[in-house]
């Protein structure tokens, strides 16, 4: 079994009046709600999209 490293990212401040690629990038990391924690795998993808969005996460690294 390939055991991937993964990240958990919690959502901390809202995407209203946000640009429309930051609010893609919340969407493309699977969140639905404010202050909801996801884990996503740790992917050069996925880093990008947690760095353009980092004021707005809170990010805690397994």
């Amino acid at each position: 079994m390939n055991k991937s490293k993964t990240i958990k990212v919690k959502l901390i401040k809202s995407g209203i009046g946000r640009m429309q690629n930051h609010k893609l990038c919340i969407k493309g990391l699977g969140f639905k709600k404010l202050n909801q924690t996801v884990t996503v795998i740790d992917s050069p993808s996925n880093r990008g999209m947690i760095n353009k969005i980092s004021d707005m996460l809170e990010i805690k690294e397994n």
